[in-house]
């Protein structure tokens, strides 16, 4: 995929749906991560891409303990990391995640992968803003983009 797919997400549903879309081309090795301001839907997209692949546990935002390690029904493991506390690359890299052999799902990882995989998804999500009690709910406009060779002829879910 070489153009990014800019999609409308209605609301918390259809993002756990986006989540399951996801998931059906993901594989062990894929990196998948999410920017957003808090509350822009990035953990309940992993919650739908946990969902779809049968994942054990509850998925939750990692906050405090960073990553979460989640089984699978294909046996590929689902890693949730929250990089949001972590400064740079190589305290991702202190975590000794195995990139290889899991799908990874980076919160906040924007510049925080620099040099440790040459392909990975990136959804950046926006939430509006302001003082609306409905915005919590509203519509996310999410960019998805597809770097390096692993995305080479994928062709990646869309609304």
């Amino acid at each position: 995929m070489s153009e990014p797919l800019d999609l409308v997400i209605d609301d918390s549903e259809a993002m756990e749906a986006l989540g399951a879309r996801l998931a059906a081309v993901l594989r062990a090795g894929d990196v998948v991560l999410l920017n957003g301001e808090l509350g822009a839907g990035k953990t309940t997209l992993t919650r739908g891409l946990g969902a779809a692949l049968g994942a054990r546990g509850a998925v939750t935002s990692p906050t405090f303990v960073l990553a979460r390690t989640h089984p699978t029904a294909s046996g590929v493991p689902l890693v949730h990391v929250d990089a949001y506390r972590l400064a740079s690359a190589a305290e991702v890299d202190d975590l000794d995640l195995d990139l290889d052999g899991s799908i990874t799902v980076v919160e906040w990882g924007a510049g925080k992968l620099d040099g440790a995989v040459d392909s990975w998804l990136e959804l950046d999500i926006v939430r509006p803003v302001g003082g609306d009690p409905e915005a919590d709910d509203a519509p996310r406009q999410v960019r998805l983009a597809a770097h390096g060779p692993r995305w080479d002829g994928v062709e990646l879910p869309n609304a």
